[in-house]
């Protein structure tokens, strides 16, 4: 497990790399990453990424995209955290939404990342930011927004999250993992034999649910739903009914790796 994520965080690091080569490379991310916005065709609108580097502290390190922005976190093997961050700014101009977007502020420092800007708009002006960090593989992180998506991979550590109205995509981690969203389906990608840390306790209320397992991993399992399908596709053993929820030692047992949601389906496969 630590062979593939050292592998992983290589391969981040030359992505981030390549996006730092000049301004031709730089350029062009930016672009590609403003091209997936859209603003309507009522609205005019700006878009800018900004990047900006944080030494880490000893203690959590807080980002926060409430209201409307998403969060991207990969592990590197940077000493440094790596900030990319996404301003989008609407009006009925352009030239009133650049004037919007320059004023939005990325505030950073070890313990908090978030983002200022003018309030009390009037109601076809708006603007977020959303983020995409390469953090150390060893982090602890408090990862917050309202509506959006977070997606965290390759990260070691305690783990913190929520949002209301977006996915969640987890892949490569450890540590101690929770988090939360309203509406959003969860996806989870484990690795390696077991879960190292404490555990992944993560819970959807409106969203399916997918987990991913390799083969002869040990872990307790506990995944379910309230309300919508379940299907595990490989044999596991268990006392009474298995249609609604699943609580199985998987191989040898270990920490508690618990995916669940109220209304919709869960799917377990294996990798």
């Amino acid at each position: 497990m630590k062979q593939t994520r050292t592998i992983r965080a290589f391969l981040a690091a030359l992505v981030a790399a390549v996006a730092l080569a000049g301004p031709t490379a730089a350029g062009q991310a930016q672009d590609d990453w403003c091209a997936r916005e859209r603003w309507g065709s009522d609205r005019e609108g700006a878009c800018e990424v900004r990047e900006l580097t944080v030494m880490p502290g000893a203690g959590m390190l807080t980002v926060d995209a409430a209201p409307n922005g998403g969060i991207t976190v990969a592990g590197s093997p940077r000493g440094d955290v790596l900030v990319r961050a996404r301003i989008v700014a609407t009006a009925e101009t352009e030239q009133r939404a650049r004037e919007i977007l320059d004023a939005v502020r990325v505030e950073s420092s070890a313990e908090r990342i978030h983002a200022e800007g003018p309030t009390s708009l009037p109601r076809r002006e708006s603007w977020h930011v959303s983020y995409d960090l390469a953090v150390p593989p060893q982090s602890s992180l408090s990862l917050n927004t309202t509506n959006g998506g977070i997606n965290i991979r390759d990260v070691e550590g305690r783990l913190e999250f929520r949002t209301v109205n977006g996915g969640v995509k987890l892949s490569g981690l450890a540590g101690d993992v929770r988090g939360r969203t309203s509406n959003g389906g969860v996806d989870v990608d484990l690795d390696g034999p077991t879960w190292n840390g404490n555990g992944l306790d993560v819970e959807t209320s409106n969203g399916g649910v997918r987990l991913r397992i390799p083969d002869g991993y040990s872990a307790r399992l506990e995944t379910g739903t309230v309300n919508g399908g379940f299907n595990i596709d490989f044999p596991v053993t268990v006392q009474g009914r298995m249609d609604r929820e699943l609580k199985v030692d998987l191989g040898s047992g270990g920490p508690l790796i618990r995916v669940r949601t109220n209304n919709g389906g869960v799917r377990v496969s294996r990798r």
